[in-house]
């Protein structure tokens, strides 16, 4: 094997001429558009008759280079990035600072994952139940930190927080207005009282636990998928068909799709609502310049006060506590209404006073908790729309978090291995009936730029904090307790925020051309106007086949996959040349980063303990999972 002065020895392994000579052609290649000269401990290293095409062993024949070569564009900013995080990704801070460093990434995420289990409990026709609320919440921050662990150790091994995806609203939400599953009017509710005397405890548990169970099969079935793509390296095959004129209607549409969801909770006090807006901006964008002195004690230095940027790391947690305090002014007072008809009345803290005493302080979820899954067409097909958007916002977040990281770009195995583990955390999601899947968060991707802590061990604390809370039931049980029009508030500007990152991938393409305007146009109103048909007319869907007739109505009621559909469809057929389509500034920095480093062993992704075992045998060459797995997107070459 060779060696080289500069970094750990690389080798690619070839059983065929061909393919080798095709490799050094693609190194050559860009080498020559780096503008860089080879390292010289690389040709040092290399025997003559290897660097002329010759054999290592009959048929095995080795290219070497000593590390990968720094980004022309950035002038080798991985290399300055890393030198301003305070910790790296193989770094372990102390305990105490794990602690804090993991609570920061927490709080950052679970405003918009509380918001989730409260969103699916209204779906599914949880009235008046704030235990079993309570129950759903800890069940999704207990799968909150299962699957980070997971991802963190032995999924993308970089450092990503998965919480709860809102990709699965819509289709939650189109499921749930299938005549079958519509929520039962207080009518039929009565009508079914003349002949059992009175809806019972477990009846009305049984109404939502039957509707749960729907979700949870659809999930299953459509994170067995997830992990089908994962496992069998599917995803770069995918990415041929799939760029930027696709993703950007079906994540767009995901936050416009869901203004009903804002609306219900902000039309209980607009002024709540608004004042937690208001302040949730203020100090994210107007303030987060700002550094708070806080006092410390330092061995060296004594009593002495650190500078923090609290409103930049903290605005969402800062402004539920101040609008939140806010309420329980106005319900001490007698201000707002203490009537529970009234609709201001959910603005009051003790609204769900009663969800505290309820509570167990111990809760720990298991698969079935609610029942056995059921699993339908329609179901299935709605959650798959939402697996392959998340799958593709997830490719994303891994590059962006390597990126911001100081690290290499992900080779193919580790994200293969991410999108199988996010697969597989899903499934078990949906097992124990968390009411949802989870993926990577984009904002705790981002914190990692102005936290400078990019410590694995520290995202692995925050998952063991997530499971603690899901654990802990009154945790979950207080969290209910936030009063709606503050959540409505949070809710706005989290789905304001989806809408947003769905927009920016506009960015790669060109704006300038009729082509791309008319197919962005077309897949925004379609995603929102066929949705809003079929709701308004809600038996549109008559093919005389019952189980199709939900099928279609389900993908038909889900805005994301609708707008995805026509955008991908028009992308695919209209003429338009690859740089106007923006496939390659996309593929770029989606895909040629696997195919630049496909020669190079990043051993920040490699799995702990067994990868030596991998590459000592050949057969987990063929495992797109593993290591020693060696990918070659030619689709990537060929758009060039």
């Amino acid at each position: 094997m060779f060696t080289s002065k500069a970094s750990v020895p690389l080798m690619k392994m070839y059983t065929t001429t061909s393919e080798r000579e095709a490799d050094v052609r693609e190194l050559k290649i860009m080498l020559e558009n780096q503008k860089e000269q080879v390292p010289a401990a690389c040709t040092d290293n290399v025997p003559g008759d290897v660097e002329k095409g010759g054999t290592l062993g009959g048929d095995t024949v080795a290219v070497c280079c000593s590390a990968p070569l720094p980004p022309v564009k950035d002038g080798g900013g991985e290399e300055r990035i890393k030198e301003e995080l305070e910790f790296r990704v193989s770094d372990v801070p102390p305990p105490h600072l794990c602690v804090l460093f993991g609570l920061q990434q927490v709080l950052l995420s679970i405003s918009s994952t509380i918001s989730i289990p409260i969103i699916v409990s209204q779906l599914i026709c949880v009235r008046g139940s704030d235990l079993a609320t309570s129950e759903i919440m800890s069940t999704f921050l207990f799968m909150c930190g299962v699957c980070t662990i997971l991802q963190v150790i032995v999924g993308v091994r970089l450092p990503i927080i998965q919480g709860g995806c809102h990709k699965f609203i819509p289709a939650i939400t189109a499921l749930m207005s299938i005549p079958q599953w519509r929520c039962p009017t207080d009518d039929s509710l009565a009508g079914s009282a003349n002949t059992t005397l009175n809806v019972t405890l477990d009846d009305s548990r049984e109404i939502w636990q039957s509707r749960m169970r729907e979700i949870q099969g659809g999930i299953m079935i459509a994170s067995l998928t997830q992990v089908l793509i994962g496992c069998t390296g599917l995803l770069g095959w995918l990415l041929r068909f799939i760029g930027p004129m696709t993703i950007c209607p079906t994540i767009a549409l995901v936050g416009l799709s869901l203004i009903d969801v804002s609306l219900g909770f902000c039309e209980k006090h607009w002024g709540i609502a608004a004042l937690t807006l208001f302040l949730v901006v203020l100090f994210s964008l107007y303030l987060r310049n700002i550094n708070v002195p806080f006092p410390v004690y330092q061995r060296k230095k004594g009593c002495t006060t650190v500078k923090y940027p609290i409103f930049k790391l903290l605005p969402v947690i800062l402004a539920v506590m101040i609008a939140w305090l806010f309420c329980g002014i106005l319900t001490a007072t007698n201000v707002l209404s203490d009537n529970p008809d009234d609709r201001e009345y959910e603005a009051r803290t003790d609204a769900s006073q009663n969800v505290l005493d309820v509570s167990k302080w111990f809760f720990f979820p298991y698969p079935g908790q609610w029942g056995m899954p059921t699993v339908s067409a329609a179901s299935y097909m709605g959650m798959l729309a939402a697996t392959l958007t998340s799958i593709i916002e997830s490719v994303g977040d891994y590059y962006a978090c390597a990126r911001i990281s100081g690290e290499p770009p992900p080779p193919a195995h580790a994200v293969n291995r991410g999108i199988s583990i996010e697969g597989i955390g899903s499934l078990i999601s949906g097992a124990v009936g968390s009411g949802g899947a989870t993926t990577s968060y984009s904002q705790n991707v981002g914190a990692i730029g102005f936290t400078k802590v990019a410590s694995r061990a520290a995202f692995v604390t925050a998952g063991i904090i997530f499971l603690l809370c899901g654990i802990f039931g009154k945790f979950g049980a207080l969290l209910t307790m936030m009063p709606k029009p503050v959540l409505g508030g949070i809710v706005v500007i989290s789905f304001g925020m989806v809408t947003s990152v769905g927009l920016s991938n506009l960015q790669f393409v060109n704006l300038s051309s009729g082509r791309n305007l008319c197919i962005i146009g077309l897949s925004l109103l379609l995603g929102l106007m066929i949705p809003r048909y079929l709701q308004k007319n809600k038996d549109a869907i008559n093919t005389g086949n019952d189980e199709l007739d939900q099928v279609i109505t389900v993908l038909l009621n889900t805005s994301m996959f609708v707008g995805g559909v026509v955008g991908f469809v028009l992308d695919n057929t209209v003429p338009g040349t690859p740089e106007e389509r923006g496939l390659l500034k996309w593929r770029r920095k989606v895909t040629e980063p696997s195919t630049d480093d496909s020669t190079f062993t990043e051993s920040v992704y490699d799995l702990p303990f067994i990868t030596p075992f991998l590459y000592r045998h050949r057969i987990f060459r063929y495992f797109p999972f593993c290591p020693s797995f060696r990918f070659r997107c030619t689709s990537c070459r060929n758009v060039a």
